[in-house]
């Protein structure tokens, strides 16, 4: 015989579905399932007492007591549950009938145990910033059911209603109830900081830690989203509504998994959106019996008591008093925000004189708006009411927070509002009593408190301080103030790599924005501007915000009067363009000039350390342009520079660019020394910065990648190799790119084939969503080389001339020697030998007019094995090209370019007879290669040995 189960804290779990009788809480693989109320008591009951029979009466008088109800309630009731358990479907079973008897529950049932209460499960989805819930939440939990339900069957839903009325609250509230089912991987966006909407995608794109390579980032933000399971939070879209609308129509079209939940003051109006209509929390709205028993019944009456009692007042609630708070919560509509603000003035004025002050002032501004939305005019009548209850003091320190965008800390907060007859002291005391009375609401950063004015208080302070004057040097202290920010949390920025890492930084970053607007617009500052715009230009660089750096430079530089310029901030600005101009728009003669100028006006100024920090991306710029001659030059010329300097940052940075230049030109040995230079102890333990974008230390660990394998160390390549691909997975910085880009060529070289296409599947995937088209074709041009190494030639032949194509184009040529020997070493090997030889003598121009002769050694042993191979071409060159890729890999140092040669020539020369002279070369050139294992080109080496053995 069965035992009923009595459980209300422990849940009941039956197939996908958990009930939580205490909860009332149904959920379906984590996600709450919305039954209606009725069918809920009717589900209880049945799993209450499983494999029982329980007849229709008993369960009538369950779910209904007191109240008589015919059996078709029963049955429709019984249908919907049905339906959503998926009852039938698929062979599930849940409910029973038995005819002429009742119902009974016959699916297994197992009992959990309650969730843990404590801190949230940790996520491995680092960006994720879900604000904390509040602790009480007052007349909202059908809400939230209702929304994660649609949430469940739907991936959009917008909650609209007015201003102040707990759109955010609840998302928030829902989005932790969806946690979980979501992994932990929940992203807020607060768009009530931006109101530029060509910022939309830019700043979820930025907190999702992507690169922004385009004024457009929505198409790469939604192929990184493309095979993600993630829950989007677009909190107060509004004003932006138009550009967040089609934003959230690409991120709905173009994935599969991802959910949205927005908030609005109206709807999105796009495919697939569903409305859910936020009203106002209920309120009495009779004037019959108005008692104590009404204000314990309505969330608005109650949610006024609660606040008014949390704020010190001493309030006992009779039956007269209980009308005055009804009245209250109805004049103010029971919009939640309006109904905080008056609760929390019931200690200073009581209850009376509240609601006196209210019909004073509120009823006439409500009648005076009859044209404006209506939960907008009982907001802008409760803050009209709320700013005249302040002090003096209490205004002014309002009025001038309404500079900030978003949050801020009380550091700026003091250092911008104070002046004008009021001191730090005063600001500070002013700001405690804002936040106590709701006009400011403070929210912990970590270990720091930062302040905001919500949106329509910050709307209404600035129209309400309209021209008194005080704008311009206002705004003018807080853009001096987030430029000393900028360069005092400048080397900050590489090291933030989670969501609330980034979050406060992020935050202060609007107020940058909002500080660039205000000097470059008509009553704005430019000279300010210029400086603000030099010191937030490494940021945007460090952050990836390309289409940022480049539009604030030009734009500062644009309005730089003639006697600012020639001095540091135009050295910044022009780096900054530049650079930006590089990764936006390729290397075209605009970027290169405004790197040259930056640099001259170093020069002028006699900063040798920027000097030298400057040719950092000007040798980076000629190292992708193909330029590889320049770059010897820029190298030569850092150490001229850093010598004399005895700066560390500088010596380093100058071995990196010799390191690298002297491995392009094929002086391994030499390279070798200075990129271990860079590397070593003393060097990395030294404070880790980056100027003008140019990482050295990652460059040089880089090019050893290649140095090694090039030197005959394959097996400390691939080590390295590793080592840079879990550091990959921690970096947000385009130089994760390089390293990926390196650590492929490098696999393909070793022969590692299928450790090299799982890489390129990141590479092209993440190039692809971050709009990093040179990288793009680069993982694509890898891709082809792959087929062509896997013997798939004719397809990967045509496809990796089509990639070089692209990157001809974009001017991009650091790739470009190494594709034109694989290509035709792979022609050769299809047996279209006129074409390879052509590719030879092309890549033969490409080496001697650019420098990049590493590659020469590897280019003869190709053409001397097309002189064997090819029927009707003329092979006595063959042995001679043979020995002179022997002779120059051994200048150069080259073991594994060696080793290839070396056994081409072996096999030649025991064709002809001459074995003992292949296997004495073989040996000695073998010997070095002792240690290392599962390298192909070895085995091949080995197993030509024992032939001739």
């Amino acid at each position: 015989m069965a035992t009923a189960i009595d459980e209300h804290e422990h849940g009941l779990a039956f197939g996908p579905f958990k009930l939580v009788m205490g909860e009332r809480l149904l959920t379906r693989d984590g996600l709450p399932v919305d039954v209606g109320a009725r069918a809920l008591d009717i589900l209880s009951a049945l799993v209450a007492s499983p494999n029982e029979v329980i007849n229709k009466q008993t369960l009538m008088s369950l779910v209904w007591p007191d109240v008589t109800v015919e059996e078709a309630n029963l049955r429709f009731h019984i249908a919907n549950l049905r339906k959503a358990l998926g009852d039938g479907v698929e062979g599930a079973r849940y409910i029973a009938t038995i005819t002429g008897r009742g119902y009974c529950f016959v699916a297994p049932i197992t009992r959990t145990r309650p969730p843990r209460k404590g801190p949230p499960a940790p996520t491995r989805f680092q960006h994720a910033n879900l604000p904390p819930r509040l602790g009480r939440m007052i007349g909202r939990d059908a809400d939230v059911i209702a929304l994660s339900a649609q949430l469940a069957d739907g991936r959009l839903v917008t909650i609209v209603g007015p201003g102040g009325v707990g759109k955010t609250t609840v998302a928030v509230a829902v989005a932790h109830a969806l946690a979980a089912a979501f992994s932990g991987s929940v992203l807020f966006v607060d768009f009530g900081m931006i109101t530029d909407p060509r910022l939309a995608a830019t700043a979820l794109t930025s907190l999702l830690g992507l690169s922004v390579q385009s004024d457009d980032p929505t198409p790469s933000l939604v192929q990184f989203l493309k095979d993600k399971r993630v829950l989007l939070i677009l909190d107060t879209c509004e004003h932006l509504v138009e550009a967040i609308a089609e934003l959230a129509a690409a991120i709905t079209s173009g994935t599969r998994n991802v959910h949205i939940l927005a908030t609005s003051r109206e709807a999105l109006r796009i495919e697939g959106e569903r409305v859910y209509r936020l009203d106002a929390l209920a309120y009495p709205t009779g004037m019959s019996d108005l008692g104590v028993i009404a204000v314990q019944q309505f969330p608005a009456t109650q949610l006024f008591i609660e606040r008014a009692v949390a704020s010190g007042a001493r309030l006992e609630v009779n039956d007269a008093k209980a009308a005055l708070v009804c009245h209250i919560c109805r004049k103010l509509d029971g919009v939640a925000l309006a109904i905080e603000l008056a609760a929390r003035r019931v200690e200073a004025y009581g209850l009376e004189q509240t609601a006196a002050l209210l019909d004073q002032r509120l009823t006439l501004l409500w009648h005076g708006l009859r044209t404006a939305p209506p939960r907008q005019k009982t907001l802008q009548a409760t803050l009209d009411w709320s700013y005249e209850l302040l002090s003096d003091v209490e205004r002014t320190v309002l009025r001038r927070l309404a500079v900030f965008v978003g949050h801020f800390s009380l550091e700026a907060a003091l250092d911008v509002v104070a002046g004008g007859g009021l001191d730090q002291a005063a600001v500070s005391e002013a700001i405690d009593s804002l936040v106590e009375k709701s006009m400011v609401a403070a929210r912990p950063f970590g270990a720091v408190m930062r302040y905001r004015l919500l949106d329509t208080t910050r709307a209404y302070m600035i129209d309400t301080r309209g021209n008194d004057g005080e704008g311009p040097g206002l705004a003018a202290r807080h853009a001096a103030y987030y430029r000393r920010w900028l360069e005092q949390t400048g080397n900050e920025w590489p090291s933030l790599s989670t969501g609330l890492d980034r979050a406060p930084h992020f935050a202060a970053l609007n107020n940058v924005r909002a500080a660039l607007t205000w000097c470059f617009g008509n009553d704005g500052d430019v000279s300010i501007g210029a400086g603000l715009a030099a010191a937030a230009a490494p940021v945007f660089r460090t952050m990836a915000l390309m289409p940022e750096c480049h539009r604030w430079s030009e734009r500062a530089l644009g309005a730089m009067e003639e006697h600012h310029r020639g001095g540091p901030e135009e050295m910044q600005l022009q780096a900054a363009l530049g650079l930006s101009l590089m990764f936006i728009q390729g290397h075209g003669e605009a970027a290169v000039a405004a790197l040259h100028r930056s640099l001259d006006i170093a020069r002028a100024l006699g900063d040798r350390l920027n000097e030298a920090r400057l040719l950092g991306p000007l040798h980076f710029f000629h190292l992708r342009s193909g330029n590889f001659r320049a770059c010897l030059r820029y190298a030569e010329r850092c150490m001229d520079i850093a010598g004399p300097l005895g700066d560390p940052e500088a010596t380093a940075l100058a071995h990196t660019l010799m390191g690298m230049a002297l491995h392009i030109l094929g002086d391994l040995g030499r390279a070798r020394v200075e990129l271990d230079a860079v590397l070593s102890a003393e060097t990395l333990a030294g404070d880790r910065q980056i100027h003008f974008g140019f990482d050295h230390r990652n460059w040089a660990s880089l090019v050893l990648v290649t140095t090694l394998w090039m030197q005959g160390r394959p097996t400390q390549a691939r080590a390295l190799i590793h080592q840079q691909l879990r550091d990959i997975e921690t970096m947000h910085h385009p130089v994760a790119f390089a390293l990926m880009v390196n650590a492929v060529a490098t696999l393909l070289w070793i022969g590692d084939l299928d450790a090299a296409e799982a890489r390129l599947d990141w590479l092209v995937a993440n190039a692809i969503s971050q709009s990093l088209a040179p990288y793009r074709h680069v993982g694509q041009a890898f891709q082809a080389e792959l087929a062509i190494r896997r013997g798939d030639i004719d397809a990967g032949a045509e496809k990796l001339r089509v990639h070089l194509e692209q990157l001809h184009a974009a001017r991009y040529e650091l790739f470009t020697g190494r594709f034109y020997v694989v290509l035709a070493d792979g022609l050769a090997k299809a047996g279209r030998w006129r074409e390879a030889m052509a590719q030879v003598r092309e890549t033969t121009r490409f080496i001697e007019t650019t420098g990049y002769t590493s590659y020469i050694p590897e280019l003869l042993r190709v053409k001397g094995c097309i002189l064997i191979a090819a029927p009707g071409l003329d092979d006595t060159g063959a042995e001679a090209c043979l020995l002179e890729a022997l002779r120059q890999s051994r200048n150069q140092g080259s073991g594994s370019w060696e080793l290839r040669a070396a056994t081409d020539l072996a096999t030649l020369w025991a064709s002809q007879g001459f074995k003992d002279k292949g296997r004495a070369l073989l040996r000695s050139t073998l010997a070095r290669f002792a240690d290392d294992h599962d390298v192909p080109d070895v085995t091949t080496a080995r197993d030509m040995l024992a032939l001739l053995e």
